[in-house]
């Protein structure tokens, strides 16, 4: 099984420079068909103003630790639409982002908003949390691995068949038939079995993922026509991709042809 083809972009940051470092490492080889990184977002000094983290849907499930507070984490991902985390003047969070379907474990614990108090759930995010104090994040790669290699154990992630079909032909589906051809399955083992494993309807899945290639493909690659696409764009961000450009210092492969905002 293979992922690899698809990659998310990083969300929009209200605030770049010196004072906030944002940090990605590859996971190890055994754990690339799960694992699409480890990162980490932290402030280097106190900020002037609150950061705001602009999350975009992918379709990945995150475990996220706060190691200010120790006692904080929790599994988070959004559906189809885009939300804003006021994250203060001083943070530092690490992360573990798993590609779509990869993520087995309790649906119910999955949160779509900010992450503010203790976990309590049935895994040891607390206790690998703790682990990963004090070290620098090259050193927490090792930690993070390691969790995740328990959580393959437990059953709580897995590769999917299915969902490493869909993302590695990624350029070839147009279509939710196109999916599940794709795939191998009919539609309604499509439905049926996307549901189960990543928790989107077949429809939904393709719309994040074709608004997640919006930012590396031309717009007309994937939509019928600009107004379709920034319809679309506005619907899942909040923001039409002209605005999105100027508030986050994002490139779109369209920027420069005629009326793209």
């Amino acid at each position: 099984m293979k992922s690899a083809a698809y990659s998310p972009v990083v969300d929009g940051f209200s605030q770049r420079g010196a004072a906030v470092r944002y940090a990605e490492q590859r996971p190890p080889h055994d754990l690339a068909d799960v694992v699409h990184v480890f990162w980490q977002l932290r402030t280097l000094a106190p900020l002037p103003a609150d950061f705001h983290y602009h999350a975009v849907p992918d379709a990945c499930v995150n475990l996220l630790f706060n190691q200010i507070d120790t006692d904080v984490a929790g599994i988070t991902a959004l559906h189809t639409e885009a939300t804003t985390l006021k994250l203060g003047t001083v943070f530092h969070y690490v992360g573990v982002q798993f590609f779509p379907g990869a993520w087995q474990g309790d649906r119910a614990e999955i949160q779509d908003r900010y992450v503010g108090t203790a976990y309590q759930g049935g895994l040891p995010l607390v206790h690998f949390n703790r682990q990963l104090a004090g070290l620098d994040f090259v050193a927490m790669g090792p930690v993070l691995a390691e969790l995740v290699r328990w959580c393959m154990a437990q059953g709580q992630v897995r590769g999917h068949p299915l969902t490493a079909a869909i993302l590695s032909r990624l350029d070839a589906i147009r279509t939710v038939s196109d999916m599940a051809a794709l795939a191998g399955v009919s539609t309604r083992q499509l439905q049926r079995t996307l549901k189960q494993v990543t928790g989107f309807a077949p429809h939904d899945l393709l719309k994040v993922l074709r608004l997640q290639q919006s930012f590396r493909r031309h717009h007309l690659d994937l939509y019928a026509d600009q107004s379709h696409f920034t319809h679309a764009f506005r619907q899942a961000i909040g923001y039409t991709p002209g605005q999105y450009r100027k508030a986050f210092g994002v490139r779109f492969p369209q920027d420069g042809d005629e009326g793209d905002d």
